[in-house]
């Protein structure tokens, strides 16, 4: 299997997680997306949306989409869970991922890694909602190890990404203990080093 991402994304990074903790094996292709590496011809017939990550199977199919990627790749796996009502609360946050927490904290440090801007030139609506998002995670950790009860899974993975390095856009984390908490215990399990 070829990975087809960018080391500084998160979106990317989760498929390589999801790989790392189950011994699968890849090979990692670096795209440089600010450079236009997800716009050429061969990349496009790769994935006709131009994005990073994406995954060429060994038999020549592709798949797109970081969750949905690490969906696939995690099948049968302990990362999902057995029982089908705790596997829809998975992707109820895998969902809530890309829709009220990945266009505001990712965006954030997008802003700020890949454009070079400073924190006080960040959408500040991008910082509110931000922390509207990291306020419900907050919430939610304060009453649970990891995101679906006290088994680890790859919603933990498709949040941590972004909420681990959401200090890059500005989002300040000291004010969260279990969000810190969290993301010490899921970057444990995963044997990523600390980022701070």
């Amino acid at each position: 299997m070829k990975i087809y991402g960018d080391a500084n994304s998160g979106n990317c990074l989760k498929v390589k997680w999801v790989c790392d903790k189950l011994a699968l094996p890849y090979t990692w292709v670096e795209i440089d997306t600010m450079k236009g590496g997800s716009r050429t011809a061969e990349f496009l017939k790769l994935n006709g949306w131009g994005q990073v990550p994406t995954v060429e199977l060994d038999d020549g199919r592709t798949l797109a989409q970081s969750n949905a990627i690490i969906r696939y790749l995690a099948r049968g796996s302990d990362l999902i869970p057995g029982d089908s009502y705790r596997a829809a609360q998975m992707d109820a946050w895998m969902f809530w991922e890309q829709n009220s927490h990945e266009p505001y904290v990712a965006v954030s440090r997008f802003q700020a890694v890949y454009l070079g801007k400073a924190v006080s030139e960040i959408d500040p609506n991008l910082i509110k909602r931000g922390y509207v998002a990291l306020d419900h995670l907050e919430r939610h950790l304060a009453g649970a190890q990891f995101l679906v009860g006290d088994a680890f899974s790859i919603a933990d993975v498709s949040l941590l990404a972004y909420t681990r390095v959401a200090e890059d856009g500005g989002l300040a984390l000291e004010r969260y203990p279990m969000i810190r908490r969290w993301i010490a215990n899921a970057e444990h399990v995963l044997a990523l080093p600390p980022v701070r």
